[in-house]
C-alpha cells in the first residue's frame, strides 16, 4: 500500500517536471541558460520525498518491530499449549478430569 502511494506520487511529481516550461531566448535553453533537456527538481519537491521516505522508514521500523512481537507472541502461546497439555496428561493419569483447551490456542498446537 505504501509502496503504490509513493509510486503514485512519483509518477505525477516525473510528469509535472517533464512538462516544458515556455521561457528562454535561444531555442534548447531555459531562462536560466541550462540545457532544455536537464532535468531540473525543485527544493520543496526534495523535501517532500525527504518527509516521504521518512515515513517509509518509520512504517518500516514498526512493521519489523510488529513482527518481532508477534512472533514472541506465538512463541508463548505454543509454550502454553504444551503446559496445558502435559497438565491434562498428568490429571487423566490420576484419573481426574482435564481442563479445558481454550479455542484460542487451539491453532498453536504441536500435536
Amino acid at each position: 500500500m505504501v509502496i503504490a502511494v509513493v509510486g503514485a506520487i512519483a509518477s505525477v511529481l516525473v510528469a509535472r517536471i517533464s512538462t516544458p516550461k515556455p521561457g528562454g531566448d535561444r531555442p534548447g535553453e531555459d531562462d536560466d541558460g541550462r540545457d532544455a533537456g536537464e532535468l531540473r527538481v525543485s527544493p520543496e519537491i526534495w523535501q517532500r520525498f525527504a518527509v516521504l521516505e521518512a515515513k517509509v522508514d518509520h512504517l518500516t521500523d514498526l512493521v519489523e518491530q510488529k513482527k518481532e512481537e508477534v512472533t514472541t507472541l506465538e512463541r508463548l502461546l505454543r509454550t502454553a499449549m504444551r503446559i496445558i497439555r502435559r497438565a491434562n496428561r498428568r490429571l487423566v493419569a490420576r484419573q481426574e478430569v482435564p481442563e479445558e483447551i481454550p479455542r484460542e490456542l487451539v491453532p498453536y498446537s504441536i500435536d
